[in-house]
C-alpha cells in the first residue's frame, strides 16, 4: 500500500490517566519493525477490562495509554521478517501471544506462551520495549500489545491471526476475547459433557458467552447468576435454563444452588472477576467432582483464601485464560464455525456506534446496558 514504511495520522482514544475515560485524538503510528504488523482497524468491541485500566485497576500499567483488544482489521503493511500474514489480509489481532516455539507453545498442556506480555515487568509496550504511537510529541503506551482503539495499530507477529476473507469484521471482532474466552471455558477448556449441570457468575459479554458454550456441549442445566436482571432476558435466548439474582435471597447463592440441584452443579464458572465470589463458586460445586473455573480478572493483588476441606472431598478449582486456547490456531477455525452458524454470537452485540461516539459507548457499559457495543472506524 502506499502508506507502508511510512508514518500514519489516524485517529486513536487516548486514556491519558488514571480516572479519566478515552479521548478521541490525532495520533502518529509508525511503521511496523522486524516481525511486526500494521493493521487498518475497522471495528473493535469495548470490553470492561478497557474499563478496568480506567480505573486503575490493574498493576504494571503506563499512562497515557490506547487500549481496546477486541478488534480486526486489515493488514496495512509488514516488517521484516513476517510470513505469516500479507497486505490486504483479513486479520484478528490476539490479547494472548503464540509464538509456536516457547516451551509452552509447544505443550497441549497449556496456552500461555512465554512470549506473553503478562510476563513482563511493564506490560504496555511492544516486545522490544518501545513505542508505535505519539501524540503531541508525547509517546503513548500499548495494551496488551494490540491497542484497537486506534485506527492503526501496530502488533508483533505472534499476536495476530489470519482469518476468512469473507468474515464480517464488525462481528468477528469478538474473538479477540470476550467470545473466545467464554465459549473456550466452556468447550475447550472446561469440557462440559452432555446432561451436566452449570452455574456462570455474571452475565456479561463474557459470561454470555460461557452460557453459549454450556449449550453447546449439551448442558441440561445452565443457571446464570447476576444482580442485574436486564441480562435475564438474553441469557435465556443464548441458552440459559434459569436465571436467579443474589440480592433476591437471604442466604448465600451456594447454599440456593446446593438446594436447587441436589449436590451442587458439575461446573461453576466465575466471570465477574469480584474475588468475593470465588469461594461461593467453588462452594456451589458438586462435593465429590465440580468443577470452578475462574475467568474473570481480579484487580491486582486481591488474595482469596479456601478451606481445604472444600477440595479433599473431590472439587477442582481452576484457572483459564482467553478460554484455554492457542488463539493463532484456533480463532481462525471458531470463525470458520461462526461463518458455519455453529454457534450464533450475534445477539452479544447491543450497539454498533461510529467510533467517534467511544464515550457513549463507555457510558451505555457502565449503565448495564450494554452486552457489547461494537465501534467502527
Amino acid at each position: 500500500m502506499a502508506t507502508a514504511g511510512k508514518v500514519i495520522k489516524c485517529k486513536a482514544a487516548i486514556i491519558w490517566d488514571v480516572g479519566q475515560l478515552p479521548s478521541v485524538e490525532e495520533v502518529e503510528v509508525a511503521p511496523p519493525r522486524s516481525h511486526e504488523i500494521r493493521v487498518k482497524i475497522v471495528a473493535t468491541g469495548i470490553c470492561r477490562t478497557d474499563y478496568h485500566v480506567v480505573k486503575g485497576i490493574f498493576a504494571n500499567i503506563d499512562y497515557p495509554v490506547i487500549v481496546g483488544h477486541e478488534g480486526a482489521g486489515i493488514v496495512e503493511s509488514i516488517g521484516p521478517g513476517v510470513t505469516c500474514v500479507k497486505p490486504g489480509d483479513k486479520v484478528i489481532p490476539l490479547c494472548l501471544t503464540q509464538c509456536g516455539e516457547c516451551s509452552c507453545c509447544l505443550s497441549p498442556k497449556t496456552n500461555c506462551c512465554l512470549k506473553n506480555h503478562l510476563y513482563e515487568p511493564i506490560q504496555n509496550l511492544m516486545p522490544d520495549k518501545t513505542s508505535r504511537f505519539t501524540c503531541r510529541g508525547k509517546q503513548i503506551h500499548h495494551f496488551l500489545q494490540m491497542s484497537t482503539f486506534s485506527e492503526y495499530t501496530v502488533v508483533p507477529e505472534a499476536s495476530i491471526t489470519k482469518i476468512h476473507n469473507d468474515a464480517p469484521l464488525d462481528k468477528v471482532c469478538l474473538f479477540g476475547c470476550a467470545f473466545s474466552t467464554g465459549y473456550g471455558t466452556a468447550i475447550n477448556y472446561a469440557q462440559v459433557e452432555p446432561g451436566s449441570t452449570c452455574a456462570v457468575f455474571g452475565l456479561g459479554g463474557v459470561g454470555l458467552s460461557v452460557v453459549i458454550g454450556c449449550k453447546v456441549a449439551g448442558a441440561s442445566r445452565i443457571i446464570g447468576i447476576d444482580i442485574n436482571k436486564d441480562k435475564f432476558t438474553k441469557a435465556k435466548e443464548l441458552g440459559a435454563t434459569e436465571c436467579i439474582a443474589p440480592q433476591d435471597f437471604k442466604k448465600p447463592m451456594n447454599e440456593v444452588l446446593v438446594e436447587m440441584t441436589g449436590l451442587g452443579v458439575d461446573y461453576a464458572f466465575e466471570v465477574t472477576g469480584n474475588i468475593d465470589i470465588v469461594v461461593t463458586a467453588l462452594k456451589s460445586c458438586h462435593l465429590g467432582h465440580g468443577t470452578c473455573v475462574l475467568v474473570g480478572e481480579p484487580p491486582a493483588g486481591a488474595q482469596f483464601s479456601v478451606e481445604p476441606i472444600l477440595l479433599l472431598t473431590g472439587r477442582k478449582l481452576t484457572g483459564c485464560l482467553v478460554g484455554g486456547w492457542k488463539l493463532k490456531d484456533a480463532v481462525p477455525k471458531l470463525v470458520s464455525d461462526y461463518m458455519n452458524k455453529k454457534f450464533n454470537m450475534d445477539a452479544l452485540i447491543t450497539q454498533t456506534l461510529p467510533f467517534d461516539k467511544i464515550t457513549e459507548g463507555f457510558e451505555l457499559l457502565l449503565a448495564g446496558k450494554s452486552i457489547r457495543c461494537i465501534l467502527l472506524f
